[in-house]
């Protein structure tokens, strides 16, 4: 490990490999890149514990591209992130996002994220109760006013997969590794010269990258700044289904989507399981290492509301369970992605709010440019800036799940 360089990237899961994947790749880029990573098991990291899906359905034009070049870079993957003939396979599969909406507001917001999903080219369609009915047979659609459907360009994905394809392919393009943790910043002024590692080292940058997950609050106030993340938890749950759901022959090939229900509890087919979780009761921030499942989530919510969505679910069994954290911006649920605005080499990309995996390649490769050429070039995320922050100006998206 030099003591100079370039970029130090602080948090190396999917967002920091994203990151130094992109600088690495760049020939505009020619600088040092360096990711500082604490636990290379991974095994408490966001993107270790996610359910791991990428859709195209939000409200926000700029959340539908990012969505949208994600699903290509991940269908891409294998070819692009593949080192000495070893090809990374994501397992991605489209099954698609099925919302469903129950109330005149949630039909009424369906109906407008459609517009703005359709007119950037998302291969979504609506569907009234009969048409829900005639592809999934197994949905009870009596309360059911409207649907909507990605048919293509929405599904899951190997979570680990996509990491380590990143951390190998930056790695083989030159960026450096470190175990170690960051434990202070060196701020002159209104620049960040360098980090303090746990190890006793000091060392120097040009950008300093907070891609540090639910801990980035800690990693800005280092360096005597603030943003507005914290530790959220979310508990999934795995079931086995006496007699499983089929969908209709004639659309997707039988295929089952993620179904999100009016209740916002969602489901859908982990091989020949099915992962679920809800949105939680009460929702604190919690302790770093507080990982403990909420058990009444599944007894109390998920369960009732799936064996009343279908019949097929009334007759269930709990065979995996596990709990992992959100990195929650308390603003608006978004991503907070660029430079602070008065030390502006120390870059933001913090507060996905459980959208990191399926936006990592979008914000990967903004955080690239930024530092390469000094803005945005290929989507412009100037409106999930830390200007926001300072002005309080939420950026709305209503397609939060």
């Amino acid at each position: 490990m030099m003591d100079n360089y370039d970029v130090v990237i602080v948090g190396g899961a999917v967002i920091g490999s994203a990151i130094a994947y992109f600088l690495t790749a760049n020939p505009d880029f020619n600088g040092s890149v360096l990711i500082i990573e604490k636990d290379p098991s991974f095994a408490k990291a966001s993107t270790s514990l996610s359910s791991s899906a990428i859709r195209n359905q939000f409200s926000n034009p700029i959340n539908v591209q990012i969505g949208q070049f994600g699903t290509q870079f991940i269908r891409n993957f294998a070819e692009t992130m593949a080192v000495e003939n070893e090809k990374p396979d994501l397992q991605f599969h489209e099954g698609g996002y099925l919302f469903l909406a129950a109330t005149e507001e949630q039909v009424t917001i369906l109906r407008e994220n459609h517009e703005v999903q359709r007119n950037l080219g998302a291969d979504v369609v609506l569907w009234d109760p009969d048409e829900i009915k005639a592809n999934f047979p197994h949905l009870n659609v009596d309360d059911l006013k409207l649907a909507s459907y990605g048919r293509s360009g929405e599904g899951w994905f190997d979570n680990t997969g996509l990491m380590n394809g990143f951390r190998k392919k930056a790695r083989a393009q030159g960026a450096e590794y470190v175990i170690d943790e960051v434990v202070g910043a060196v701020r002159q002024a209104d620049t960040i010269t360098g980090v303090k590692l746990a190890g006793g080292r000091q060392i120097s940058c040009g950008h300093l990258v907070n891609a540090s997950g639910p801990r980035a609050k800690q990693v800005a106030q280092m360096a005597g700044l603030t943003i507005p993340v914290e530790p959220r938890k979310r508990s999934l749950f795995v079931f086995d289904c006496a007699r499983s759901p089929e969908g209709s022959a004639n659309v997707n090939g039988g295929r089952l989507p993620l179904m999100i229900d009016p209740s916002g509890v969602f489901c859908r087919p982990e091989g020949r399981f099915f992962l679920s979780g809800c949105p939680p009761l009460n929702d604190p921030e919690v302790d770093f290492d507080d990982f403990d499942p909420r058990h009444e989530e599944f007894e109390e919510v998920i369960w009732m509301t799936l064996a009343e969505r279908a019949q097929c679910f009334e007759a269930i069994k709990l065979v995996n369970f596990w709990a992992g954290h959100y990195a929650f911006n308390t603003l608006d649920h978004n991503v907070v992605v660029g430079p602070h605005n008065e030390v502006s080499n120390f870059i933001f990309a913090n507060g996905f709010s459980g959208h990191g995996l399926q936006q990592s390649p979008a914000i990967g490769r903004g955080v690239g440019e930024w530092i390469t050429y000094g803005g945005f070039r290929s989507l412009d995320l100037s409106p999930l800036g830390y200007d926001r922050i300072v002005g309080n100006r939420p950026f709305l998206e209503k397609a939060v799940i």
